[in-house]
């Protein structure tokens, strides 16, 4: 579904922006690139992007594709009809590691956004389970196993999914049952019954809570403040292939990751992000977890797309991180070299390549401390151990 040019906005966008020519050797190898993007309020930085000439300013045109489910965009990057994607943090590991699929090498360029995630429960459950230890004490006062969602087995739904329930006592392999259901469709699975609580980015938790059907009980970034979210995947072989290409479009994200940062643009964003060719959802629920800066109590964070560049570095350990949590499920039977497999798939020198020519400021470290819900600290050091060190594990 190619989007750009033939999309109406709310209002007209602006010219791109002089200044910047790209010619010579620093022209793009491909200026034409099919990147994809799943309905989320996340995708905000590519409708940007190409809303705002930021893709022309960098001599490309971007030409955007909804594809209906995660699996859909591993397969078509995979295939070559995508040249990048709008992906879940996670996606391009499991690929990486060969789990559950084909194994190919890939590259993370930069990262779009931190937390902006939720889980949410049914009504029916909620009433009964509006917290992490009531839900436990329900599902371990109860023989029957409830369902709950997230959006891929390697992702970051999943992943998070999994460590907040674990961190209140609840075994997510064996207390409960998980499905994979796209995010487009957690909100109507809910009313259906199909499942009794999913994680899932937004506006599909706030549309859930405003249709009366669900409740959001926690907020992803209350698991793990500014936990790193979706990215701008593509394979290794695209990228090494086409650097300037790939630094083009980086510069051309990283201006709309900017742009988001200013309240009004986020208004802005939430008229073009409901129309049916994006995310296709009422303005007002969009807008809801769009705007605010915090939690409607002010407990934590909202989502970040920029923050001077925080929000887009590429830290290594951001994707350890995931590795971590895949050996700790399961789902690898012994510990990969994580230091290696992140230095591999997060490109470093593309995006600090690309933040130069911007100004954007790049931390001196690839690494960095985080403290989650548990109290455990996580700051890219002894992972194996760390993996191992969980009394919930598989």
């Amino acid at each position: 579904m190619p989007m750009n040019g033939d999309t109406p906005m709310p209002s007209s966008p602006p010219a791109p922006q002089a200044g910047r020519v790209i010619a010579g050797s620093d022209a793009p190898e491909k200026p034409q690139l099919r990147v994809g993007f799943i309905a989320l309020t996340d995708c905000a930085p590519l409708v940007i992007a190409v809303a705002r000439g930021y893709d022309r300013k960098y001599g490309l045109e971007i030409v955007l594709q909804r594809q209906p489910s995660w699996a859909a965009v591993r397969d078509r990057l995979l295939s070559g009809d995508l040249d990048a994607s709008h992906a879940l943090y996670g996606l391009g590991y499991g690929i990486q590691l060969g789990l559950g699929g084909p194994q190919r090498d890939m590259a993370m360029l930069m990262s779009l956004n931190q937390g902006g995630q939720a889980i949410t429960l049914s009504r029916a459950l909620a009433a009964r389970a509006a917290s992490g230890a009531a839900l436990a004490r329900v599902i371990h006062g109860s023989p029957d196993r409830l369902t709950f969602a997230h959006t891929f087995p390697t992702g970051s739904h999943a992943m998070l999914l999994y460590y907040w329930l674990a961190a209140h006592g609840i075994h997510p392999l064996h207390d409960v049952r998980s499905t994979v259901i796209p995010p487009p469709q957690m909100a109507e699975a809910l009313r259906r019954g199909d499942v009794d609580g999913y994680c899932v980015g937004e506006p599909w938790n706030a549309l859930a809570q405003s249709e009366g059907k669900g409740l959001t009980v926690a907020l992803t970034s209350e698991v793990w403040p500014n936990h790193p979210e979706k990215v701008l995947a593509c394979t290794r072989d695209f990228a090494d292939r086409h650097p300037n290409t790939a630094r083009a479009l980086i510069m051309a994200l990283l201006e709309a990751c900017r742009y988001l940062d200013v309240p009004a643009h986020r208004e802005e964003a939430a008229s073009w992000l409901a129309l049916p060719d994006f995310v296709d959802a009422p303005r007002d629920v969009i807008a809801a977890r769009l705007l605010p800066e915090k939690a409607a109590d002010g407990s934590a964070p909202g989502i970040r797309f920029f923050a001077d560049g925080e929000a887009n570095y590429p830290y290594l350990s951001d994707g350890m991180w995931m590795a971590t949590q895949y050996r700790r499920w399961g789902m690898l039977r012994e510990d990969p070299d994580y230091l290696r497999i992140a230095q591999s798939i997060n490109r470093l020198d593309l995006y600090r390549e690309a933040a130069a020519q911007l100004g954007v400021a790049v931390p001196a470290s690839a690494m960095r401390s985080s403290r989650l819900m548990d109290g455990r600290t996580w700051d890219g050091g002894h992972a194996a151990g760390y993996a191992r060190g969980f009394d919930i594990r598989a």
